[in-house]
């Protein structure tokens, strides 16, 4: 068990059994990957409900993508518990696949990292060399930090027990052209030799490049700035969104013209930012900027320039319902989509839960319709739409989420049933002059 010098061989054959702790969006996935590749594949999560519905083959993530493919009842090499310790001994390599989320107070919540690595090491057989590897995002060091003192505490040794390494995960939800099997990866691990075998690991995984990049830091690190990237780079285009429609010009016409130059990157304004990565990943930078004592001013700016979008949105809204002569107290919104992404079922870290809280701090009434969620996943105060053909009586729908079903509704009909038929459109996908052909009074982010 474990790792041995013929690693690599046995990873290419496939004779390797796979440990995968986490069966959320991305540990699912990554977990029916490797089984697909040839691998014996040991399931772990501590949700009861998640296993059941993994064991009966069904989906208990909000990804579309997953629903066909995982592996039926009784399949061979498909092993799912809610026991590391069942799970762990049976492993040559463990992926940890759990979450980091921020707390309250925008700091790193690493509470998931530190207990899933420590029922791993706790479990595993000593002497056996488990490759246990970290693909949740983390700032640079945490890996180290993290675990190593617990591998210390339990009173196994490096390199004779156990190896780490650092493996982040580029999966993209809903997108089948980045599914795990379709990404590029990098590793990260202080031993070069077990850092090439995880290469070949990988590389039955994934059609696209791996490498291994040298330390834990490294491949920690670029996870993190990708992310940081993205957000900087959205938060560009919403302040531009906030400034151009105040000089009477709509933002998509300045980047339609921008976008001409060979090097000009193009990225659209929204309502705001959500997801698991990019809302959260850049306080993890910042926390450990400031760890080192080098201010993250550029990151911090972008991050608030992003976070404070759905609360920009709100009060724009809130004068579209004053100059429609909507009393105070008596506004009716319709949110179209509350999902994080569109086509995607997942609710958590959505910019709808922060307009909605804002729209609501100023006395509007605010409804949502969201095909790929439960009635429960709204939160308190929000009225729920199951059936948009019955919705009526609001002064103002806005696309929060692009979900086909919400850009392809019956709006001539839609129209007709709204107090006020105003509508907008906050991610900029919807054909604005076909909607005033049906009735609406268009706007739009960015748009005057």
């Amino acid at each position: 068990m474990g790792w041995t010098p013929d690693f690599a061989n046995q990873a290419a054959n496939g004779d390797l059994t796979v440990g995968i702790i986490g069966l959320g969006y991305v540990g699912l996935p990554t977990a029916i990957g490797f089984h697909d590749a040839g691998f014996t594949v040991w399931g772990v999560d501590i949700s009861q409900r998640t296993v059941d519905m993994v064991k009966r083959g069904e989906n208990p993530t909000g990804d579309p993508d997953v629903n066909d493919i995982i592996p039926a009842p009784g399949t061979e090499r498909w092993n799912i518990t809610t026991s590391t310790a069942e799970a762990v001994p049976h492993c040559d390599v463990v992926l940890v696949t759990v979450p980091t989320p921020v707390t309250e107070d925008l700091k790193p919540d690493l509470s998931y990292v530190q207990k899933a690595g420590r029922a791993v090491f706790e479990s595993l057989n000593k002497g056996s060399r488990t490759v246990v590897v970290l693909e949740s995002t983390v700032y640079p060091g945490v890996t180290a930090q993290t675990w190593l003192p617990e591998i210390e505490d339990i009173g196994l040794e490096i390199g004779v027990d156990v190896e780490i390494a650092y493996c982040p995960e580029r999966f993209n939800p809903g997108d089948p052209a980045h599914g795990v099997r379709q990404v590029a990866r990098v590793i990260g691990c202080y031993n070069p030799e077990v850092g090439a075998g995880l290469v070949g690991l990988y590389s039955r995984l994934t059609t696209e490049d791996v490498r291994y990049v040298g330390k834990l830091e490294v491949a920690e690190a670029s996870k993190v700035i990708e992310n940081v990237q993205r957000d900087i780079n959205i938060a560009l285009v919403n302040e531009l969104a906030r400034i151009f429609p105040v000089m009477g010009v709509d933002v998509e016409d300045v980047l339609s013209a921008a976008a001409t130059k060979w090097n000009f990157h193009r990225y659209t304004p929204g309502v705001g930012v959500g997801g698991h990565c990019i809302p959260v990943d850049p306080y993890y930078m910042i926390q450990r900027a400031a760890d080192v004592g080098v201010p993250a001013e550029l990151i911090t700016a972008a991050r608030a320039v992003n976070r404070t979008m759905p609360i920009h949105v709100a009060g724009v809204l809130n004068e579209m319902l004053y100059k429609a002569g909507v009393p105070s107290g008596e506004g009716k919104v319709l949110l179209l989509g509350w999902s994080y992404k569109a086509e995607v079922g997942d609710p958590r870290e959505t910019p709808a839960e922060p307009l909605s809280e804002a729209l609501q701090s100023k006395s509007i009434t605010v409804a949502a319709y969201d095909p790929h969620l439960d009635a429960g996943d709204f939160p308190e105060g929000v009225e729920v739409v199951t059936d948009i053909d019955s919705a009526e009586g609001y002064d103002l729908a806005v696309l929060v989420t692009a979900h086909e079903a919400c850009k392809e509704l019956d709006w001539a009909g839609l129209a007709t049933r709204m107090r006020n038929p105003i509508i907008y459109d906050g991610r900029r996908v919807l054909d604005l002059d076909a909607l005033e052909a049906k009735g609406w009074q268009t706007h739009a982010v960015g748009r005057p």
